[in-house]
């Protein structure tokens, strides 16, 4: 059995990668037959708007639908999130399609511009708890979305705490920009059932947490196959080693530069 990533545009290589560092294969989807035999799902971070023209020029919106109606898991990271959700604010002019499923409201550019992108040290105390490793772990936000509001049935699994230049510049076009102050906490990664979602990017990092503890909702869905998946500790993850941590995949990439 096989964890599909959708191939559209966007980190797909990246998260088929740290799948295989988890001894899992990972399928790349960019038709709708491919999705048969997959037993979850990843939506990878990309530019949500492109991703969901090509998915519709492939017909692949209706085929994604029901597949998330099935209960299969599905992951959706950054544009992935966005995908997700069941409402989405701040799209371009026309909008896009959404699969839906998450109880949950999203502000499409809720950080900024490629200008605003950042790295943090994310508290994570839900991943800490069951995969292992420090209580944070290296976020990457690149043109990163957020969640405005989420439903009861949804799990907060992170926050981010805005800081104060963030509050006053770099959240653009909000019907409630003047209600983002510094100190504000916003849903940064969520889970409702077989979806889970994250406005930032594990994939751009060593850190396989989050890819473990997707795969871990497999078994939850009744598929055995795949969990629990023996994975080795890297040092950066352990909590008794020095918090030294590779720098994430973007960074030392040269086409892909989003420095401040």
């Amino acid at each position: 059995m096989s964890v599909g990533v959708l191939a559209l545009q966007g980190s797909f290589h990246e998260h088929t990668a740290a799948l295989g560092k988890l001894g899992v294969k990972g399928v790349l989807v960019k038709k709708p037959e491919q999705l048969e035999g997959l037993v979850g799902l990843i939506i990878p971070g990309g530019e949500s708007t492109t991703m969901a023209r090509l998915a519709e020029y492939h017909n692949l919106i209706q085929a994604l639908q029901d597949f998330c109606k099935k209960g299969k898991p599905i992951w959706g990271t950054c544009a992935g999130l966005i995908f997700l959700a069941n409402k989405a604010i701040g799209q371009k002019s026309g909008g896009q399609e959404l699969i839906g499923g998450l109880d949950c409201t999203v502000h499409r550019n809720f950080f900024g511009s490629q200008l605003n992108s950042f790295e943090t040290e994310l508290p994570v105390p839900k991943i800490a708890a069951e995969e292992g490793g420090p209580e944070t772990f290296r976020a990457v936000f690149i043109r990163a979305p957020a969640i405005l509001e989420a439903g009861p049935s949804v799990e907060v699994l992170a926050e981010y705490t805005l800081l104060s230049k963030e509050s006053t510049s770099t959240i653009e076009n909000m019907e409630n920009e003047g209600q983002c102050q510094a100190g504000q906490k916003v849903i940064v990664a969520v889970k409702q059932g077989n979806l889970l979602a994250t406005a930032f990017h594990p994939e751009l990092t060593s850190d396989t947490r989050w890819h473990s503890y997707f795969l871990k909702m497999l078994g939850e869905n009744g598929d055995q196959s795949l969990v629990p998946v023996k994975v080795k500790q890297d040092p950066e993850n352990s909590v008794s080693s020095p918090q030294h941590r590779d720098l994430p995949i973007f960074r030392q990439t040269e086409v892909l530069s989003f420095e401040k």
